[in-house]
């Protein structure tokens, strides 16, 4: 073959190898755009005013679970005997906060078989709203409330005898049932006040009462899915 011939034949083959390349680039991209933008959102990370959906987890200080969207969870705490309770995913805006002093939370308790509004507090709600920021679709974290450890109140004998719980009855490590309000002032006697669930630890029993901590470490949360702002 003459060098003419060996030239023309070399660059024939490179444009066979270069036109198949870019038959599959292509493909390649025909395909991916067919698929239109909602892939991208599997690898991107959440910005500030995405919508975003979660699965979440409550911790106490104890470290136990007591509120979850994880069925298989709350189904194996429940059979342990444990309190817990139930309630569906968190439906937010990253970064957005509230000024609401509580977000109400529909929970569902398998013990007593109703459904009732939990108390998320505000800096709770808003840790949870920064906190996703940067997370992945699947992606796990924890994120921690700070100074939820100065949720702390001390109830008399007499605050007790109110709401008709015997003090003596009552051992540090357990967990009271209380209801909290935005109402200033709002008590159990008074019927016009909203009030919401939250779950409190006895942490200290003394002559003039009982201790209880209603502030919570953390929530584990799992980014199910965003939309892009």
């Amino acid at each position: 073959m003459g060098e003419k011939k060996k030239k023309e034949a070399a660059h024939n083959k490179w444009k066979k190898v270069l036109f198949v390349i870019a038959a599959v680039l292509f493909v390649f991209v025909m395909v991916i755009s067919s698929m239109g933008t909602s892939w991208i959102t599997g690898i991107a990370p959440v910005k500030a005013g995405d919508s975003v959906v979660l699965e979440y987890t409550i911790y106490d200080a104890s470290g136990q679970p007591f509120l979850t969207t994880d069925e298989t969870l709350y189904e194996s705490v429940a059979k342990s005997g444990q309190a817990i309770l139930y309630t569906k995913d968190l439906s937010l805006v990253a970064n957005q906060s509230t000024k609401q002093a509580i977000v109400p939370v529909l929970v569902y308790s398998g013990s007593s078989g109703s459904t009732e509004e939990f108390a998320l507090y505000n800096p709770e709600y808003n840790a949870i709203s920064s906190g996703v920021v940067g997370m992945r679709t699947g992606e796990k974290k924890n994120v921690v409330f700070l100074n939820n450890n100065t949720l702390t109140t001390l109830f008399s004998p007499e605050d007790l005898a109110q709401v008709k719980v015997n003090m003596s009855a009552l051992a540090v490590g357990d967990s009271l049932v209380m209801g909290v309000s935005e109402t200033q002032n709002a008590t159990a006697a008074n019927s016009t006040a909203v009030t919401y669930l939250r779950l409190g630890d006895v942490t200290r029993i003394s002559p003039s009462g009982v201790v209880v901590e209603f502030g919570y470490p953390y929530a584990e949360v799992t980014l199910k899915s965003f939309t892009a702002k």
